[in-house]
């Protein structure tokens, strides 16, 4: 029997098509929901992610669409 990971905190988010297809490409592939999908890839993305390009892609995003000022998120 295997058991379950309590995920205690919940919030509403927001996803592009593009990002939310591939958040059910995931779910196809490894049959979790979209908040065991999202906690795998955050809790571990130091070991998959590249630093950098990390940085990069966000450099470019907050480039092109600005970051919310402080207490808009």
């Amino acid at each position: 029997m295997s058991k379950r990971l309590p995920l205690p905190k919940r919030f509403s988010a927001s996803l592009t098509e593009p990002a939310y297809d591939r958040l059910r490409g995931l779910n196809e592939r490894y049959h979790l929901s979209n908040n065991y999908l999202l906690t795998v890839l955050l809790e571990n993305l130091d070991r998959f992610a590249d630093e950098d390009k990390l940085a990069a892609c966000f450099d470019e995003f907050i480039a092109e669409y600005g970051a919310p000022q402080k207490g808009m998120t």
